[in-house]
């Protein structure tokens, strides 16, 4: 069954600048600005005021099932992690398992560089420069 009219909305905080166009969400803040691309969706976006002056942005279904409008949440999701990042930021972690060779892994060239000893009982040392490192990350 569908439902007529899904809709949320969300309040933006002091300091963020959103701005939407054609289903893409630019946020910016202190410390940068983040892209998302929600073209894939069914959803109307819209920022609005409310009566009492506060930005909000409204995320709304027209005749949506039940996965749409459950769509609603998980992009209201993405944009709150979007202002999360132009805010406070992230710190990424990185973890080695092994199952039986034991990897050693160390941080070198004035914390810009990590090498790898033991990758799969190999001799020789690997090693991954900062930023292909947090490339790796974030394809995970």
């Amino acid at each position: 069954m569908k439902t007529i009219l899904s809709s949320e909305t969300m309040d933006i905080p002091e300091g963020i600048q959103i701005k939407v166009h054609a289903k893409i969400i630019e946020v910016e803040g202190p410390r940068g600005k983040l892209v998302r691309n929600f073209k894939h969706l069914n959803l109307d976006f819209e920022l609005i005021t409310d009566e009492e002056g506060k930005r909000k942005l409204k995320i709304e279904s027209w005749f949506g099932t039940r996965k749409t409008s459950a769509a609603i949440r998980t992009a209201l999701s993405h944009v709150e992690n979007l202002i999360t990042g132009v805010t406070k930021g992230y710190r990424y972690k990185m973890r080695f398992v092994y199952a039986h060779f034991p990897i050693n892994a160390s941080i070198t060239n004035s914390n810009k560089s990590i090498e790898i000893r033991n990758f799969l009982g190999e001799k020789k040392v690997i090693f991954f420069f900062f930023f292909s490192v947090v490339r790796l990350i974030r394809q995970c």
